[in-house]
């Protein structure tokens, strides 16, 4: 198993925040996630070999009190997930199944991926 831990996301990245703004406004916080998780993947990888799907658990440790939705916090953690395909040589359809979890914590709160190749 691989564990990788990156920040919370960014704000921009959540779909709510950024329903009609234009796209420039959160291309700059989307190739970030891309380009750390992908850093960060690459130094921590293991190699998954095969053709089998790669499990994922993402926990999302809130930065504060407030709500957060599953599939918003998965939307925004899109750019992040596409690092970490890019790092392993995958293709992101083969993160099946994805599970999340959310738990609150402190500032400035965390996104643990933990990725597993299932047979």
């Amino acid at each position: 198993m691989l564990r990788v831990e990156l920040y919370f996301p960014a704000p921009e990245l959540f779909p709510n925040r950024s329903r009609g703004k234009h796209w420039t406004t959160t291309h700059k916080a989307k190739t970030a996630a891309r380009e750390t998780a992908y850093w960060m993947t690459k130094a921590c990888r293991k190699p998954i070999l095969g053709a089998g799907e790669v499990e994922l658990m993402i926990i999302f440790e809130m930065p504060d009190r407030r709500h957060r939705d599953a599939d918003n916090c998965l939307a925004a953690a899109k750019a992040s997930l596409d690092g970490f395909a890019s790092a392993l040589g995958v293709d992101d359809k083969r993160f099946n199944p994805i599970t999340i979890v959310r738990k609150f914590s402190t500032k400035p709160g965390k996104m643990i991926v933990e990725i597993e190749e299932t047979q």
